[in-house]
């Protein structure tokens, strides 16, 4: 019954949008969309594609291998299933899959539409490397993250058609999303076996389908505006222990905060964060941090957080997301404007899309009074600490355009440390040569001006433009650090704005930065395995025992080690004294290695940032002043 009714709901459609029109009279440029949330089979989704007009009797249907913002290929196609074409008529049509996420139809010039199942990402995190913000969850009548590029797909050279994406879903629970809501249907229990509410969205091309995700959860949300940004807070938390009332405080004084730094630089009038809550079970979501979209952020966090912990990821993750309204969400290369999901080409701008917005995302709290200046130096020493671990001689646009392969792929992780002093010693450049008349920031609203989200920039010419319309310090940054090899010398650039940097050895903990209070270790519920943090720079312990971040920690002086006895590890550790023996075993990659050595004090590089007091009239003062506070 419940198959019957979904299928009666696709037809209303298929038949109100003219499926059956004549090739030879009108070209229909619409595809339409169907998504069933409500008759769930064996935890998968029923989705049904009716395409616009195709000319061609071979077609592809495509499914991404990635998508903007990931920098990873995901393959989203691998977790659809069942995938059939059927013509017109009803008759079922050949179709071949010839990838995980491409299927060839032949006797396309009859097709009138595909159906498929997809299964979510969230339960099975453990069998991939999907990052939880960009996948998908599906909870029978609770809760749906739909992240759309792991669910509806595209005929090859109908990418710039308009979607109308219809979803069929429970009465109790609601939808929270940037995409433009066209319609709202609502059918009574004596129309289908289960009551039922159509929702209807219209994108204007499929960049926008992939653009807006979905998120559909009994109502927990908070709606307020900004300067003319209607902000939308949406909550999912699975054992209501978090609401976004409790959330908003913090959230809108810092968005305020974001706007007034942006200034008049206006890119959207609403913005959604989506926030999910994971239970850490293990067939929930296990990575947590945020992905970026024109008009909203889809956040995944543990549901166990504290609030004060809670407020501080927030703030850590929305902020650097919105900031990507600036870049690449309005000011891109034609790699990512035209973005080919399928066989993809990056940019070179890594430094500009991921790193610039992180260095926004730090600036603007302590230019407008949210951390102080000590706070903000202490964040500035840590990205400078955590660069370190990464190849700090490796060319920023060599390594963006290269960042789906390896040895580049590893070095991602320095986009939000290294990327970020990038556009740290830009913004101090800027001022300095303009005599605090421009910025970064300013910088980047001349270039949004200038191209804006339709008008993307060739690749290899923005630096060029960039150095044109700046000053030749500019220029010669990029040469030397941005495309070239050459490391950054930040106490250069610290002392132009009359602060000092020092770095001395100081004693740690062995799994624990006493200094900071972080670990060196973390630990997969997925897999039940400890290993060695990646991204961080390890003690000089860890260094001589030629361990690396990433490493899995399988024993220690032959006791095993996983999830369960993580605390004994922990507890064990603050036993080992300096010239004993120490043997580990551990996994790297596919290969089981044993470390063997003598355990030695373990000693960290710490660094710290003061300031240098100067005459009121100094140039370094009033340079600083210029950087941190904008006077």
């Amino acid at each position: 019954m419940k198959k019957i009714i979904f299928y009666a709901f696709i037809g209303a459609f298929l038949i109100s949008c003219g499926a059956t029109q004549d090739l030879n009279v009108s070209k229909n440029t619409t595809v339409q969309v169907a998504i069933d949330l409500v008759n769930i089979t064996d935890d998968k989704v029923s989705v049904r594609i009716q395409p616009g007009t195709i000319t061609t009797d071979n077609v592809v249907f495509y499914i991404p291998e990635t998508v903007p913002g990931t920098y990873s290929d995901d393959d989203y196609g691998t977790y659809v299933e069942n995938l059939e074409v059927f013509s017109k008529s009803g008759t079922q049509l050949n179709v071949e899959r010839t990838s995980p996420n491409t299927w060839q139809i032949t006797g396309a010039l009859k097709l009138g539409y595909i159906q498929y199942q997809v299964n979510d990402t969230y339960d099975i995190e453990a069998e991939h490397e999907i990052f939880s913000p960009s996948g998908t969850n599906f909870k029978e009548n609770e809760q749906f993250m739909l992240n759309l590029h792991g669910m509806v797909g595209y005929i090859q050279n109908q990418e710039e058609y308009t979607y109308n994406i219809d979803i069929n879903r429970p009465v109790e629970i609601a939808p929270t999303t940037s995409l433009s809501k066209q319609t709202v249907s609502t059918y009574t229990q004596a129309t289908f076996e289960n009551a039922q509410q159509i929702d209807s969205y219209l994108a204007r091309r499929y960049f926008e389908v992939i653009d807006n995700p979905i998120m559909y959860n009994k109502p927990n949300k908070e709606v307020f505006d900004i300067q003319g940004i209607t902000i939308e807070v949406s909550v999912y938390s699975p054992n209501n222990v978090v609401k976004a009332s409790d959330l908003r405080p913090n959230i809108e004084k810092m968005m305020k905060a974001q706007k007034t730094y942006l200034g008049t630089m206006n890119t959207t009038d609403r913005y959604s964060i989506l926030l999910y809550l994971s239970s850490l079970e293990p067939d929930d979501a296990q990575g947590f941090g945020a992905l970026e979209h024109h008009k909203s952020t889809v956040v995944v966090l543990p549901e166990m957080l504290p609030k004060e912990a809670m407020d501080g990821a927030i703030i850590d993750v929305v902020a650097h997301e919105f900031f990507h309204i600036v870049t690449p969400l309005n000011l891109h290369s034609t790699e990512i404007h035209k973005f080919k999901y399928n066989n993809p080409e990056m940019s070179q701008h890594l430094w500009m899309y991921e790193g610039i917005t992180e260095y926004f995302a730090q600036h603007f709290q302590v230019y407008e009074g949210l951390v102080t200046n000590a706070e903000f130096y202490n964040t500035i020493v840590s990205k400078i600490t955590n660069s370190k671990s990464y190849d700090d001689s490796l060319s920023f646009t060599k390594m963006s355009q290269n960042i789906l392969d390896e040895p580049y792929a590893s070095d991602y992780g320095n986009v939000y440390e290294k990327g970020a002093l990038i556009g740290m010693c830009l913004d101090i450049l800027m001022r300095e040569n303009s005599k605090g008349e421009r910025s970064l920031l300013s910088l980047m609203k001349e270039l949004t001006d200038r191209y804006g989200p339709n008008r993307p920039f060739e690749d290899a010419a923005i630096i060029p433009q960039i150095t044109e319309m700046t000053y030749p310090a500019i220029g010669d940054f990029f040469e030397k650090h941005v495309i070239g090899t050459e490391p950054i010398n930040y106490s250069a650039f610290f002392d132009k704005v009359g602060l000092e940097y020092n770095t001395n050895l100081v004693p740690t903990g062995y799994l624990m930065d006493t200094t900071t209070n972080t670990p060196y270790i973390d630990a997969s519920q997925a897999d039940n395995t400890i290993f060695i943090r990646k991204g961080i720079e390890l003690h000089s312990f860890f260094k001589e025992m030629e361990l690396k971040g990433g490493d899995i920690l399988k024993s220690v002086n032959g006791t095993s080690y996983d999830l369960s006895n993580v605390y004994a590890l922990l507890s064990n550790s603050n036993t080992w004294k300096e010239g004993d023996d120490i043997t580990f075993i551990i996994q790297r990659d596919e290969e089981e290695m044993t470390l063997t050595g003598k355990v030695t004090q373990a000693q960290i590089n710490k660094a710290s940032i003061t300031e240098l007091q100067y005459f009121v009239e100094g140039p370094e003062l009033r340079l600083r002043q210029s950087w941190l506070k904008g006077s």
